[in-house]
């Protein structure tokens, strides 16, 4: 059975736009490699055969993976998201309480999670402690190195 993940709409379009572009540039492309090395003569003994073909398997392997991803997709509906606790898609600005450093994050599913566009899941520890979370709260999260505070300063949307 097959898992079933959350999307924001941006990241389910993203996914959409992979299987297209496998599907109508890729596949085409490994199709004349398969052609071209065909039209050289033996098969038998064509390593370029032999590459063009097992290319070809992987790439449907790829497909079939991400078209049952997609199968499985759910989009979140953020229209009906409560700003005043932490929840999915919510955009939280926190300040660490030993050191004072300021942060801001969004937090999305897991396989969505990118931290360099400050996206962490809500399956990382810090999105899981602060799930819940109301601003003016400190979270206690525990992480590898130890239990860390963070004071909710601000939720959005």
């Amino acid at each position: 059975m097959s898992q079933i993940n959350y999307y924001t709409e941006e990241g389910l379009k993203k996914l959409k736009d992979e299987l297209h572009e496998m599907k109508t540039v890729q596949r085409p492309s490994i199709s004349d490699q398969i052609a071209e090395a065909r039209d050289k003569g033996d098969l038998s003994e064509n390593a370029e055969y032999d590459a063009a073909k097992e290319a070809q398997g992987i790439l449907e392997m790829k497909i079939a993976k991400l078209e049952a991803v997609i199968a499985n997709a759910r989009l979140i509906d953020d229209a009906h998201i409560d700003n005043s606790k932490v929840f999915i898609l919510s955009k939280v600005k926190i300040k660490n309480v030993t050191n004072a450093m300021e942060m801001e994050y969004t937090l999305v599913a897991e396989n969505e999670a990118d931290l360099k566009l400050k996206k962490i899941s809500i399956d990382s520890p810090i999105g899981k402690g602060l799930l819940g979370k109301k601003k003016g709260d400190v979270a206690d999260i525990h992480t590898p190195n130890g239990i860390m505070k963070f004071e909710i300063l601000d939720i959005t949307r």
